[in-house]
């Protein structure tokens, strides 16, 4: 099948979108229109997770099926990063049916930018970024420029260091989207690890993020949250499929005071 151009896959990325409420099949639909690689030294992968999440505002837990298109790429001026999340709990409780969320970042590498080498000791380079949230159930969005320190580690094909804002970007209550949120620093650790062992190939890769408290418009206090998602990955003959796990650590849970601490069966295919 030819593949299709930017704006086709767009297109095709908003009809399914609309579809996702109805079916895994849609959501599937969703993965295979948006995966278009955007730029050369691209990596695609599509995620699928499987773990028993919790709603935060009932406390009740259910079988919950994570559907992940993830896409990096460089290009002449830094680096892009995306994901999209299909989420699907099985239940009927008005929480994570079908809902769709995904996170865009493009970072502008200062050293690129420069043609000036800027790496100091384990500091690889140093970047300004742009990011941006979208979650379709609660008709969320946020803005999330920022700031980042990329580091050179041994065993490392990258890891950053991002210090962003977030500021709310939906209409607010009266909008029909959540309690509109005062502006809060964000500071997320992101990077991905290789090893081996016994001539298999492993990698830990993911990230951990602290957002900080902050008020809404209803002059209530939001708690500040860690949310961490490391995946334990092993790559399976060398090939481009992986099995692992992923942790999930998520203390105040969409600002409510329920911490969340699972494990999620993980199945990882790179294109």
């Amino acid at each position: 099948m030819k593949p299709e151009t930017p704006v086709s896959s767009l297109a095709a990325t908003r009809r399914c979108l609309a579809a996702a409420r109805r079916s895994l099949a849609a959501a599937l639909c969703t993965v295979l229109a948006a995966a278009t690689p955007f730029a050369a030294n691209a990596q695609t992968e599509v995620h699928y997770q499987y773990g028993s999440q919790t709603n935060p505002f009932t406390e009740v837990s259910s079988g919950t099926t994570v559907l992940t298109l993830q896409h990096a790429s460089q290009w002449k001026f830094g680096d892009n990063f995306y994901f999209i999340d299909l989420i699907d709990d099985g239940s009927d409780d008005g929480f994570n049916e079908m809902d769709a969320y995904g996170e865009w970042y493009s970072n502008f590498s200062l050293g690129k930018l420069t043609g000036n080498d800027l790496s100091a000791g384990p500091i690889a380079d140093y970047g300004l970024f742009m990011g941006m949230a979208i979650g379709t159930d609660a008709n969320f969005r946020h803005w999330l420029p920022g700031a980042r320190v990329a580091w050179n580690l041994p065993g490392f094909i990258f890891l950053n260091t991002d210090l962003m804002l977030g500021i709310d970007g939906g209409r607010g209550l009266a909008g029909g989207s959540p309690p509109e949120l005062d502006t809060r620093f964000i500071l997320d650790v992101n990077g991905l690890y290789l090893f081996s062992i016994g001539g298999q190939s492993f990698s830990i890769a993911g990230h951990a993020e602290y957002a900080a408290a902050t008020g809404n418009e209803l002059d209530s206090d939001v708690p500040a949250s860690i949310l961490a998602q490391p995946q334990f990955r092993w790559n399976i003959g060398g090939g481009n499929l992986h099995v692992g796990i992923e942790y999930q650590y998520w203390s105040n849970k969409l600002g409510t005071d329920v911490t969340e601490s699972i494990v999620q069966w993980l199945g990882v295919w790179q294109f």
